[in-house]
């Protein structure tokens, strides 16, 4: 049976407590895939001061048998890392496992579903 695998791609800090949302979000993940039996390959990946970086992450996922990966920009907005950095570094790890099936999911601030997400918790603040 074929991996897919799931990459949850941030920006990265130098504080180390900023990726803890990162590693909570993974974990949730690998919880949801594993309760409809899906392989649990979901890592983190990270544009700078962090690791790993994208490739690192990719080359990880398909030495565990990855066929298809996906990587999710965990970003807010579709800001100059999201459409030119990420596309720089999809395009270098399909150059590098050119077996593998890679595609880029948009930044999930763009998702009307998040920002209703996002409205509910705002509207609960007050």
């Amino acid at each position: 049976m074929a991996i897919h695998g799931l990459i949850l791609f941030g920006h990265g800090a130098r504080d180390a407590r900023w990726r803890e949302p990162f590693e909570r979000l993974a974990d949730k993940l690998r919880a949801a895939r594993a309760a409809t039996s899906e392989a649990q390959a979901v890592t983190l990946a990270f544009l700078e001061l962090m690791e790993p970086d994208l490739p690192t992450a990719v080359a990880q996922l398909v030495t565990q048998g990855c066929a298809a990966i996906t990587v999710v920009p965990v970003f807010f907005g579709q800001g100059g890392h999201v459409r030119q950095d990420l596309p720089a570094l999809v395009d270098q790890c399909r150059a590098a496992h050119p077996g593998v099936e890679i595609r880029c999911a948009v930044a999930v601030g763009e998702d009307d579903s998040v920002l209703d997400a996002l409205a509910q918790y705002c509207l609960r603040q007050l």
